[in-house]
């Protein structure tokens, strides 16, 4: 049964963070095993026809969105960059090549992210205040992450994941905004989460929205602006609206699932869901909530 949508949100509805984690298909966390990232030079790029398509639906869906992008994309795709910013989109980073932070120590993170970037700002032409930890994975291990962050100047970071997850998470993190640095004004706006009998439920895109069905994200974002008056933090990747990408078939068979169900459909479901709520780039997001955000430092 056709799924019944909004012709579009209701005046004075909650806005809510609209962003992409821009990498390519085999850059993902659920291949890191099978494909060494010193293949990555030799395989197909789709990431620029992808960001294309993206960014058609964003301009014919009137929204405005955050790019949480690799520097390694960067430095082969400039002209993809410099079409996120002249439509109008935030361009922030992904770090480098999708190393988890819990992989890093202090001084690598802060490599990391320094490289990704002076790539990202001299291809994009603009100031680069946002960080996304590829894979959510800012967490209990990783504290001294948020020091880094500070130290370069970032003034909000999308890292954390307030569930748990076999590939991440931080289950006890705040659902909302918070401020980890007692002497920061540095905020964390966690990935969204609902609540179900006490029980978070991931709920912030990607591959949930892509495999449940479009009810449940409806549901979540619904209960999270209108139950606690907060906006929704959505986001997900180039590579879910590309049914044509190659197949890897010697990944596990849970990533192979994860990776590939519902390709097909995802264009239309984000399409729906755009026309449905009101959204927003990050930084915008990020100046709005920090009033409101929980300071887990004194």
């Amino acid at each position: 049964m056709p799924v019944p949508i909004l012709n579009g949100p209701a005046p004075g509805s909650i806005v809510n963070g609209l962003s992409v984690d821009v990498e390519d298909w085999f850059q993902v966390g659920a291949f890191e095993t099978v494909i060494p990232r010193s293949d990555w030079d030799g395989l197909a790029l789709r990431v620029e026809d992808n960001v294309a398509r993206i960014l058609d639906l964003f301009a014919a869906a009137e929204v405005k969105a955050t790019f949480f992008t690799l520097g390694w994309v960067a430095q082969r795709q400039p002209a993809t960059i410099r079409r996120i910013v002249d439509a109008g989109h935030e361009l922030a980073s992904h770090g480098w090549d999708h190393a988890r932070v819990f992989t890093l120590d202090r001084a690598r993170f802060a490599d990391d992210i320094a490289r990704a970037r002076g790539v990202l700002e001299d291809a994009g032409g603009t100031a680069i205040i946002g960080y996304r930890a590829p894979s959510f994975s800012i967490d209990t291990r990783t504290p001294w992450a948020y020091d880094v962050l500070a130290e370069h100047g970032y003034t909000y970071s999308s890292s954390v994941a307030p569930v748990v997850h076999d590939h991440y998470g931080w289950r006890n993190a705040p659902r909302f905004a918070f401020c980890p640095l007692a002497a920061s004004p540095l905020v964390e706006l966690p990935v969204t989460t609902a609540m179900l009998g006490g029980r978070r439920l991931a709920a912030g895109g990607g591959g949930f929205f892509r495999v449940l069905p479009y009810a449940f994200t409806r549901w979540a974002i619904r209960q999270v602006n209108g139950e606690e008056r907060r906006p929704a933090m959505f986001y997900f990747h180039p590579w879910e609206i590309d049914p044509d990408q190659p197949r890897v078939p010697n990944a596990p068979l849970r990533s192979r699932l994860r990776h590939y169900t519902n390709l097909t459909r995802m264009a239309d479901k984000l399409a729906d869901l755009l026309r449905e709520f009101s959204w927003d780039r990050m930084d915008v997001i990020a100046r709005a909530e920090a009033p409101l955000a929980t300071r887990l430092a004194a």
